[in-house]
């Protein structure tokens, strides 16, 4: 699904690590660089391309740490909040003209999988549906 969405973006939108740098500060606020990095698990050294890119197209602000002068704090900013909402739009567009496709009964198994999806991404595996937990029971009887 994730290489569907991928492919239903326009030519010459911004790259994933791009979209996924904003969604975080977007998500979490202005953040140090390495933090940044560490939300992202890659290497900062790894980011700062992207973050000094970011930064010339007017998507991100970049500033000395007033604590650590060594660190900067990186900020999305109105222009990058707006290129990501586009993006967002873009793909929302797509799967809601695919979910129309589908059964109510189907619609209904995607939105149960994606809340037990999100539970799991979030760390939470006691919040595990009833069937899940039946199951990794069964599995673990054998």
């Amino acid at each position: 699904m994730a290489r569907r969405l991928r492919t239903e973006r326009s030519i010459g939108s911004l790259s994933s690590n791009k979209l996924s740098v904003l969604g975080t500060l977007s998500r979490l606020g202005p953040l140090p660089a390495g933090a940044v990095a560490e939300v992202e698990r890659q290497r900062p050294q790894s980011l700062s391309r992207i973050f000094a890119e970011l930064a010339l197209e007017g998507l991100i602000t970049r500033e000395r740490s007033e604590v650590d002068r060594r660190e900067h704090i990186l900020a999305i900013t109105d222009a990058g909040r707006e290129a990501l909402a586009a993006d967002l739009a873009q793909r929302d567009a797509w799967l809601s003209e695919a979910l129309k496709e589908l059964s109510p009964t189907e619609r209904g198994v995607l939105e149960l999988a994606a809340d037990i999806m999100d539970r799991m991404a979030m760390g939470q595996p006691e919040e595990r549906s009833a069937a899940g937990r039946r199951r990794q029971e069964g599995s673990s009887a054998a």
